[in-house]
């Protein structure tokens, strides 16, 4: 008997909370490689608030917002020379097409930092599959969960007019658990 398969709010709700981050990244047109390790915490967002509000007037399809996040991180790349440390923040609108697929719409994008929308889809092996389109280039990825606390996560950004490979990262991102 085939299992129910887990819904996108579902997967959001066990991304909730907060993580900490390794990834490795190899820019292949220069053949180097960065590694970067973030802390990230992920939580709902009002869809009501003004930011929520203000990036779903930015696009001009029909939309069925569901629910939002916003994503804030904090970086430190290997390739820093100084001990600083990068810190920004993504709010992300998920416009349901079915329970497991829908559009994500983005206040700023991971292969170019533009508003933009992705496709995503849960797939059988419950992974969360992201593709977004940008000006110049087409980004996976793919997320998934290793165990309640520890997920993982796989990005290939294309050449657009190519579709060769231009870089890809790994992360794995583990839970901060607190008492």
């Amino acid at each position: 008997m085939p299992k129910n398969q887990i819904t996108i709010k579902e997967f959001i709700d066990k991304s909730i909370g907060e993580w900490k981050s390794l990834r490795s990244t190899h820019t292949i047109a220069f053949g180097e490689f960065e590694n970067t390790t973030s802390n990230i915490i992920i939580s709902y967002l009002s869809l009501d608030c003004d930011d929520a509000k203000d990036l779903v007037k930015k696009f001009s399809f029909a939309l069925n917002p569901k629910f939002a996040i916003k994503i804030i991180w904090q970086a430190k790349s290997d390739w820093e020379i100084e001990e600083n440390s990068d810190s920004s923040e993504t709010i992300l609108i998920f416009s349901q097409k079915d329970i497991k697929s829908g559009i994500i719409l983005r206040n700023k994008g991971y292969a170019e930092l533009i508003h933009t929308h992705s496709n995503y889809f849960i797939d059988q092996q419950e992974n969360l599959n992201i593709i977004t389109e940008y000006n110049s280039t087409i980004c996976e990825e793919k997320i998934w969960f290793i165990s309640k606390h520890l997920r993982a996560r796989y990005s290939l950004i294309k050449n657009k007019e190519f579709g060769s490979p231009i870089q890809t990262s790994f992360s794995s991102e583990i839970r901060r658990i607190t008492n």
